[in-house]
């Protein structure tokens, strides 16, 4: 192992095992493999340190990926784990440049079996649910963006679609075993269990995953339920009841006010001026859900099935709620994570936190979360608006960083061990300080993917 980057020498290596088309060193294609979302973030953007990759290489096997990752640090090049580029806080940004390793093109479904799936790290999640509902199973859990790949959500993301009943993917049932690869040679490395959930939202910071087998559950037929309301305090109401009180419990439950509402991609079924709530139901229980959104004064609007309306609801639930409001008022909003009880028991209160706060409101395991979009301040009113939300019994997380704050000592002594060059995606692990704290509660809806 070189100390010294040998960038030539890579990108010739890389060309012999991956072909031409396999490498790039294009200034444009570079470009591209740079960024990400990270506009999501104003406050973010303001600071986050940019870098260029040097090279962006394309292995389509799981095998393949395994074999870049060795000839990278064979010549001393970092190496920065991308899956589509759909993350929104810098974390698939090559902040010290070196090798961009796109794992998109390695998207073979390998195996799917009674409860589970095994596929490479750029399988796309909408097709491996696909393929799921095709053997009457579907995953117990996928990102609102569907068309992430399996490795960028289990390396960046947090919950999604399935999280009401199956929590987030840390400490869940829905990671079985992953494939990884270390910064110290080996290949492959098959890790299961307890073992495999720390290589979870770490960003590839110590292990790229590169396969990974994950839970599936019997398939549900499910429908895309929406209800419109004059009073967002009853839609919210509406959400608590339906997320907690419905048999089978819903897949997704997410609901907004007018403003947020009204940013939305159009529909007939989101009525302009009202609070929207969009549910993912199953079908033995639309009469329950109807009945709650009739006790609090609100209308259903539409009720949808098959798969790609299910989808589509998913698409504007969590961060993509953000999204469109952003696109419909540039230059005007942030966004907080937030939740607990409190948050929907004291919502007028929550909404004073902030200039033009509102909350987008979700269900999840146990509890509403939600993100807390408001009219822009500087990162020091954002921080001091935290502290107000906590005091209101407001579980907070702020998503406006790119390093890992999730188990952050233990995946530093995990990388340690597996890449004691400091190769794997720097930057994103910060280095210890005195009286560091794990800032872990369960919200991590952010990430790379």
């Amino acid at each position: 192992m070189t100390t010294t980057p040998d960038l030539e020498g890579l990108v010739a290596t890389l060309t012999d095992l991956l072909g031409e088309r396999g490498v790039s060193i294009d200034l444009g294609t570079r470009e591209r493999a740079s960024v990400d979302g990270c506009g999501l973030s104003p406050i973010l953007s303001a600071k986050l340190p940019l870098g260029l990759a040097d090279v962006v290489a394309y292995p389509t096997t799981a095998e393949q990926i395994a074999e870049v990752v060795e000839a990278a640090v064979k010549h001393g090049v970092s190496i920065t784990p991308r899956g589509k580029g759909t993350g929104n806080y810098g974390q698939g940004i090559p902040m010290h440049g070196g090798l961009v390793l796109d794992t998109s093109r390695a998207r073979s479904i390998v195996e799917i079996g009674d409860g589970y799936v095994t596929a490479d790290a750029g399988a796309v999640m909408a097709q491996i649910e696909n393929r799921a509902w095709a053997e009457n199973q579907q995953l117990l859990l996928y990102p609102s963006t569907a068309q992430s790949t399996l490795g960028g959500f289990l390396s960046g993301g947090s919950g999604g679609t399935g999280s009401i009943v199956h929590g987030v993917i840390v400490g869940g049932p829905f990671v079985k075993s992953l494939d990884v690869v270390h910064a110290t040679g080996g290949g492959l490395i098959h890790v299961e269990g307890a073992d495999a959930q720390e290589y979870l939202h770490n960003y590839g910071t110590a292990g790229i995953i590169a396969r990974a087998t994950v839970s599936l559950e019997p398939l549900q037929p499910w429908r895309a339920f929406y209800a419109s309301f004059d009073d967002f305090h009853d839609a919210f109401t509406a959400l608590n009841e339906i997320s907690n009180g419905i048999t089978p419990a819903p897949r997704l439950v997410s609901a907004d006010l007018p403003t947020l509402a009204d940013a939305l991609p159009n529909d007939e079924a989101i009525i302009k001026g009202k609070a929207s709530l969009r549910v993912i139901v199953d079908d033995a229980a639309v009469a329950q859900a109807s009945d709650i959104v009739a006790a609090h004064g609100g209308t259903v609007t539409a009720v949808r099935e098959g798969a790609q309306e299910v989808m589509k609801l998913s698409m504007i639930s969590y961060n993509h709620a953000i999204e469109w409001l952003q696109r419909s008022h540039p230059d005007t909003y942030f966004h907080v994570e937030v939740g607990g009880a409190a948050l929907l028991e004291r919502i007028d209160e929550v909404h004073t936190v902030y200039p033009g706060a509102m909350l987008h409101a979700e269900g999840q395991k146990g509890r509403p979360i939600g993100m807390l979009a408001a009219e822009y301040v500087s990162e020091e009113e954002m921080l001091a608006g935290l502290d107000r939300l906590a005091a209101l019994g407001v579980t907070t997380h702020n998503p406006h960083q790119w390093y890992v704050d999730v188990r952050v000592e233990e995946t530093r002594a995990l990388k340690a061990e597996t890449d004691p060059a400091g190769l794997l995606n720097p930057g994103k692990l910060p280095a210890p300080v005195e009286g560091d704290v794990d800032a872990s509660n369960g919200l991590m809806t952010g990430g790379a993917r």
